[in-house]
């Protein structure tokens, strides 16, 4: 299942894109920072592109996301 279109991803381009703006972050600084196109961003949060885990990791640093409490928040 590959899908960016399950509620459980869903949840996590919630979480993704809720921390990025606590952060006061726009997508053009988080990518800037990620040293990615705005595009790159955009396409995450609106889920055409898949995040993998490393991605996901890397994101969460810059935004101040702590991944393993949204792995706990997706598990129930």
């Amino acid at each position: 299942m590959k899908s960016t279109y399950t509620e459980a991803y869903q949840k996590l381009l919630v979480e993704i894109v809720a921390a990025r703006k606590a952060s006061g972050m726009t997508q053009a600084e988080l990518a800037a920072g990620l040293g990615r196109p705005q595009s790159y961003v955009s396409k995450i949060e609106t889920g055409e592109r898949r995040v993998d885990v490393v991605e996901l990791v890397e994101i969460a640093k810059r935004i101040n996301l702590d991944v393993s409490s949204v792995l706990e928040r997706l598990k129930g």
